[in-house]
């Protein structure tokens, strides 16, 4: 069914031409389990390498492709016939009438593996997914490259070159000039689809809030700001950033409450899906540009924090996300619940330990006490060390396999 070669996999002239993607082991679970396999995603992220490679045997069609959809809009049973009994239905978000039909002959023919489906937007496929395919599907989510990956096709890249070029396979892969591509992916992706989905008339006023949001990445969402600075309602705000966030644009980050009634803060915090797009936004060119940048603690964050939820997704696992604010200004960045247990986790861009970054880890342990499970300070030096049992270490340098190790630990 799925080919487990052994990946990367080199050109006669020694040059890597594919790398094994982090997740694939969980892909090749799921597919022996499930008759149906659904994976989300960004567009560019690899979802179409990835299936191709791992299940070479499958019929391939991409539905983004005219005479394909039209064959499938035409006689759908007859098209899905003519695929066989294993197949891969690229995009699929095109054509998601096709998944009762689906629904109809993994019942009838009780074949785990028969159809890997992707798709790049999950608000209309999300939903057509769980009504259709509820208990014949697995669903993953592919997230453009970790630094760990990353680092198959050239190591040696430093900590702020990878917050830079963000995590997508083709910058790599064809060693393109990030520039160039941040201003394709923005004009045919996030322009094109997010905007057909939305019906939007005023192109303006979406870029606008595009960029505004990419200069508050890192913090609570100001819905009355946003609509004040974009000139539009506080509803077609939401209804963008809702949008924006099911397209794998952004995501929102929820409040750690220990009590709803001791809850301080009430709004999520933004981030992006990968920080090249968020430096290309806000015209950062070179890594040494990014260093000097005012935001750059906040753009580092959302590097960490977005590896973390990588990994998270590429072991299989469902722990919860949080962030934590106390009414006296006492934070802790990330708290990823696993179990019983709440690991928090503070993220600084300095490359100097200071004990003061210690801080609001030390209030939430008193706050939560036994349930406190293992702490992290993850900064931008290069000392790892463990200090009041937290473990300080540079994730970019000593890998964010210590943070899945330790969360994989206390899962109950």
């Amino acid at each position: 069914m799925a080919t487990k070669d052994k990946w990367p996999v080199k050109s006669s002239k020694g040059e890597y031409i594919m790398i094994r993607r982090e997740i694939e082991p969980e892909l090749i679970t799921a597919a022996n389990e499930y008759p149906v396999t659904t994976i989300f995603g960004p567009r560019q992220s690899g979802k179409t390498t990835l299936v191709k490679m791992v299940f070479p045997k499958h019929k391939y069609v991409s539905l983004e492709m005219p005479s394909d959809l039209v064959r499938a809009e035409e006689d759908p049973r007859a098209f899905l016939d003519e695929l066989g009994e294993q197949a891969v239905l690229d995009e699929v978000q095109r054509a998601p009438f096709l998944l009762s039909y689906i629904q109809g002959i993994v019942d009838q023919r009780q074949q785990e593996g028969a159809y890997i489906l992707t798709g790049s937007h999950q608000p209309s496929l999300g939903a057509a997914v769980s009504q259709s395919l509820a208990g014949r599907t697995a669903i993953l989510e592919l997230l453009p490259f970790s630094p760990k990956e990353i680092a198959t096709y050239k190591r040696g890249y430093s900590t702020w070159e990878l917050v830079l070029l963000g995590g997508y396979p083709r910058l790599y892969e064809k060693q393109l000039n990030h520039s160039r591509f941040f201003n394709s992916y923005i004009r045919t992706y996030i322009e094109r689809d997010v905007r057909q989905l939305l019906a939007i008339r005023n192109a303006s006023s979406f870029q606008k809030l595009l960029m505004l949001l990419a200069g508050r990445v890192g913090n609570i969402i100001n819905y009355s700001s946003l609509c004040s600075d974009t000139g539009i309602s506080s509803t077609t705000v939401k209804e963008w950033l809702s949008v924006m966030e099911s397209s794998y644009v952004l995501f929102q980050l929820s409040p750690f409450y220990e009590n709803i009634r001791k809850r301080v803060i009430k709004s999520p915090k933004i981030y992006f899906y990968d920080t090249g797009l968020v430096s290309h936004l806000l015209g950062i060119q070179t890594s040494s540009q990014l260093k000097r940048d005012p935001l750059r603690g906040a753009i580092f964050e959302n590097a960490v924090i977005l590896n973390i939820i990588k990994g998270i997704k590429t072991q299989g696992g469902y722990e919860q996300i949080f962030f934590f604010r106390d009414s006296n200004g006492n934070e802790v960045d990330l708290i990823i619940k696993s179990g019983r247990q709440f690991l928090p986790i503070e993220i600084k861009s300095a490359s100097t330990f200071n004990t003061e970054f210690l801080k609001g880890i030390k209030t939430f342990r008193k706050l939560l006490g036994e349930k406190c499970g293992p702490a992290f300070l993850l900064y931008n030096g290069e000392e790892r060390f463990n200090i009041n049992e937290i473990q300080v270490f540079n994730p970019f340098l000593h890998n964010f396999d210590i943070i899945f190790r330790q969360v994989k630990s206390v899962r109950v």
